[in-house]
């Protein structure tokens, strides 16, 4: 690979990595304003509010950036991009067509599965830093939700993997056949939960649970600060929908996939992005003991079982 290539290939990812989580957000902004019946969001700017992503962003910008004196200022200043830069990591490896990759390395699932773990901890890393309890409650709420939904969507993962006997996402794409989307279903139910989960969406947003901790491990941060952790929410919403289509819905597969494969595998994330803001709407928050449950009696055992029958289905098919 020629320097020039891996110069396009690197302002291509980062491109996609500033627009797509941008467009989910505005996304975001429009279903809420539908669903809910806000008016605000669909003003600003004129036509259906298009300018409300960007007053927004002129938001952040003028707000000042402020550090708590009693704070890990560092570990404080550092933790909003922990949070962000895997994500970009992740969507370096997500292959969107057959061809259309950043990084095509041969185990690329195991890559992104380890990438998205780390982003993860920037939220740990700024409440913990923060010197403000209601943080620090959140950044120990957001570790106990780590450690609890990062097996059940590994298992999902290695499900699908193991189907297709690779661990490439471009390998897993050729593998797969329509009767995956019953084979593989109870690993896509857990893939996505687990995924809300990590993302720490609603209603599994007990970490922030502006209720209850005023913002989580964000109270204290102000700015463009604040607005990285938004960005990385918006970031993981996109490496997992483009995941979630590439396992199990076929990526790029669909007619006239050698020529517009890019924008099945697209269109298909777009699908799930939508239930992804879909569950934020429509599902209340749940408590700390239920998220538990949820994890360890229900998904973990359904991924152990959708594990085995993965394997019991490769052997005898083989």
């Amino acid at each position: 690979m020629s320097v020039l290539e891996v110069v396009v290939r690197s302002v291509a990812v980062l491109a996609a990595f500033l627009v797509f989580p941008l467009l989910v957000g505005q996304t975001e902004h429009k279903l809420m304003a539908h669903m809910q019946g806000r008016l605000g969001p669909m003003y600003a700017g004129g036509f259906h509010g298009w300018a409300q992503l960007v007053a927004d962003g002129v938001k952040f910008v003028q707000k000042e950036d402020i550090t708590p004196r009693a704070a890990d200022r560092t570990i404080f200043r550092i933790a909003p991009f922990v949070a962000l830069i895997p994500y970009l990591l992740a969507m370096a490896a997500l292959p969107l067509q057959r061809d259309v990759v950043a990084v095509d390395v041969p185990a690329s699932a195991v890559l992104i599965l380890a990438a998205t773990s780390v982003g993860a901890l920037g939220t740990l890393m700024a409440g913990w830093a923060s010197a403000n309890k209601y943080a620090l409650l959140g950044a120990l709420r957001s570790a106990a939700q780590l450690v609890s939904y990062e097996l059940p969507l590994v298992l999902a993962v290695a499900s699908a993997c193991l189907a297709a006997g690779t661990l490439s996402l471009s390998g897993v794409v050729e593998a797969w056949s329509p009767w995956w989307l019953v084979w593989q279903l109870p690993g896509a139910v857990v893939f996505l939960v687990a995924a809300l989960a990590e993302l720490q969406r609603p209603p599994f947003d007990m970490p922030i649970a502006d209720a209850e901790l005023v913002m989580g491990p964000w109270t204290e941060y102000t700015g463009l600060r604040f607005a990285f952790f938004l960005l990385a929410e918006y970031a993981g919403i996109v490496v997992f929908s483009l995941l979630f289509a590439v396992l199990y819905l076929g990526g790029w597969r669909g007619p006239l996939d050698e020529q517009l494969g890019w924008l099945w595998t697209l269109l298909k994330g777009l699908v799930i992005a939508v239930l992804v803001i879909w569950f934020r709407v429509a599902w209340p928050r749940m408590r700390e003991d239920q998220l538990q449950r949820l994890a360890w009696l229900v998904l973990l055992p359904m991924a152990l079982i959708q594990l085995a029958l993965t394997g019991i289905g490769v052997v005898v098919t083989q």
